[in-house]
Order: C-alpha cells, then structure tokens, then sequence
C-alpha cells in the first residue's frame, strides 16, 4: 500500500495478497512446502530465491509475507523478516552482522535475555562487546570509536525506562561506520517519532504490542532491502527461527487494532502513573511522559505518548514489593507486557533475576523495582486495585 496513506490505514491494509477465492481475511497458508510445475521451476527457486516465491516455509511463507509487508509499511521500512520470537529477531540480527573479533557497544540498561546475549553468548564466539550508561552521552562518545561493528540499544529501556538519546547514537555510529540496531519493542511502533529513520535496523518482539492480547509468540526484523536479503535472510532461515504462518496470521489480526489498543493503554497509563505518584508507599514512579522522568525533556522531544509500562520502586524492598503484587486482584502475575489485560513483573526475581545482584544494581533495578503493563480495563477499576493492593502491603 502507498506510503501517502497514514499509518492506522496501512496497519489494516498494507500487505493484502489474495488467493484465487478473493477473501476478505487473509489467507492463512498451513503449509511446510510447495509444489513445483517442472523440475525447471524448482530449480529457479533455489537458484534465484524471492521474497514472493515460495520454496519452503522455513524460507518464506505467504502468510508469513504479509505480515511482514504490513509491518514494513506501518515502519516505512523498505523490508522485513519475521522470526519465532523478538528474541530470535534480536539474536539473529547481531549474528548476522558479528563475527569474531567485531566490536559492540550497547547500553547496559536491557531486557534479561538481550543482556545475556551481549553479556555472555557474544563473547563465546570472540566478540567484543562494551557496555555504557545509556544516559551518559560521554560515555557513547568514548565508546563509539571507529573499530565498533555494531551498536545496539532498547530505545526505552525495559524495565528502568531510560530513555536513549537516539540522534546523539546514530550519529556516533555512523560517523564510526557501525550499524545501529534499535529494539523498539517497549515503546511500540507508534510512539517513537521517526525511529525507522534513526535505525539501520529495527527489532521487534510480536509477542508483545502487535499481538497484543497474550495469544502467540512472534518477531520481526525490519531494514533495507538490501540488509535483510543479504545479510539478514541468508543466516536466519538456515538457523531454522521461522515464524509459524499460523502465529503470522494471529499478528496481522493484532495489527488491525493496533492503534486503537495502544493508544488507549497509553491514556490509562499516564492517568495511573500520576495519581500513583502521590502513593506514600511508593519510593519513585518512572513514566515517560511524567514530569518527574530523570529524561522528561527527550521524551516529550521523540515520544508521541509514554507508553504502555509504568515502573515502579515499592519502599520496603523485595517483602513488600511480593506483598503488593500477591494483594492485586485484577492486574496478573506474568512476565509479559503490552497485553490488553494488565500484568505485572518483578523483574529482580523474574526477566533479570539470571544477571545477578551486581549488575541489577549498576542498572537500576532494586527488589523493590515492579514493572506495570497497562492494559484495557477502566482506569478507575485499576487504580482501585493499585490502592488496594498498596494498602495491604503497608508494614
């Protein structure tokens, strides 16, 4: 679909291929392979793959393919490729791009698996890899010299909600000719201002916004055309991280709501992040889009709306933070966020509890650090049951 139409339309359009039955939904295509109509034919597909002939469905799938021209298209993004998970859509990136010897600079503040993949696999195969305060504009400066290969950072960190400094990144990284890879999947396709055009490369976790409502797990990759046959493509399929064209179709349902749904978690979310706030029980908030947020000007600079996750320093530590969260009776105990029904993590004993104390600390997250995703319940039900739940949890 053209890129003149706005992007809530091409998050329900863009991408459409329909079979010879003319449906409305898009066709969901069960199937391991394809059938040829010579041994010539076959023999073209293998020797001159493409990205709308279809081989085998670890390679491409029609399914899978409209999904990600629909992702591409609501990213502006010339292409994209999807994957099982947004962690194999982060691991796939970085192993495509990194060999031993290559250098990687990334911000310290990352989701528990990203950080894994940085702080221990990389390194196994010979990669150098340094890790900065996000925040700390000296030390992008310092690290970001001419033999780094790859850059790579959270544009909102999960779960601290640091708030990188994306032009100052990018150009860093392109004056060392290092390729910027940008996981966007905390703050959504919609509420980054222009992030396709600060990235080399976009990542994406499906499982979380996109999908939306807790059904399916998913990634997808998204860059030139050029990066993402050449580069990309030739090591992911063979790596066997495909994604199922069943979960592809649940996604592009999840992308014709997209907007709707996340724009309302938003509202509810900065609602709840204020009036929480002024909770005694509550050390500190971080919320984007407060004015409290230790980066309130870059988020009102490059963020349409601060998201869908309130974070969330409980006083008392690691007893009361259990106690607040065992008190909650609508918002779910889960690992998850950017779901329609909302949860809530805690991240020291859950998503980082594998890094250690140390390095917990060095990134901010205390035992008392709640992670809160927002969902599509009436605001008012939710404060209720914060409160509540605060209450109970009081020493």
């Amino acid at each position: 679909m053209p890129h003149e139409h706005k992007p809530q339309t091409r998050a329900v359009r863009s991408g459409i291929v329909r079979s010879q039955f003319n449906e409305n939904a898009e066709g969901l295509f069960l199937t391991q392979g394809y059938a040829y109509k010579s041994a010539e034919q076959a023999e073209g597909r293998f020797s001159e793959p493409s990205k709308n002939h279809f081989s085998y469905s670890r390679y491409g799938n029609p399914t899978v393919r409209m999904f990600e021209e629909r992702v591409a298209s609501l990213q502006n993004t010339e292409d994209a490729f999807a994957t099982a998970s947004g962690m194999a859509a982060v691991s796939s990136t970085l192993l495509s791009l990194l060999k031993a010897g290559d250098r990687v600079v990334s911000a310290r503040a990352l989701f528990g698996s990203c950080l894994y993949i940085l702080d221990v696999v990389l390194p196994r195969f010979g990669v150098e890899v340094v890790l900065v305060d996000g925040t700390d504009s000296d030390q992008w400066t310092a690290a970001i010299t001419p033999e780094t290969d790859v850059v790579f950072v959270e544009a909102v960190a999960n779960p601290t909600l640091e708030i990188i400094d994306m032009p100052l990144v990018r150009d860093l990284a392109r004056a060392a000719g290092a390729k910027l890879v940008v996981d966007n999947a905390l703050i959504t396709p919609l509420f980054f201002d222009g992030i396709e055009d600060l990235a080399d490369v976009l990542v994406y976790s499906a499982t979380k916004h996109i999908d939306g409502q807790g059904r399916c797990l998913g990634g997808v990759v998204l860059a030139s055309e050029k990066f993402i046959r050449e580069t990309f493509e030739p090591f992911h399929k063979h790596m066997g991280g495909a994604l199922s064209p069943f979960n592809a179709w649940v996604l592009l349902k999840g992308l014709e709501t997209l907007f709707i749904r996340c724009r309302q978690q938003a509202a509810n979310a900065l609602r709840i992040a204020g009036a929480l706030e002024v909770m005694p029980q509550i050390r500190r908030v971080i919320y984007p889009h407060l004015a409290t947020h230790p980066q309130a000007s870059l988020a009102r600079r490059h963020l349409t709306a601060g998201g869908t996750v309130i974070s969330l320093e409980i006083i008392g530590g690691k007893p009361a933070a259990f106690a607040f969260i065992n008190h909650l009776k609508i918002i779910s105990i889960s690992n998850n966020f950017g779901d329609c029904k909302s949860l809530v993590t805690h991240p020291a004993t859950t998503t980082h509890q594998r890094i250690g104390a140390e390095k917990r600390a060095e990134i901010g997250i205390t035992d008392g650090l709640v992670r809160l995703s927002i969902g599509l319940e009436d605001p008012d039900d939710l404060l209720s049951d914060l409160r509540q739940a605060l209450d109970r949890s009081a020493p």
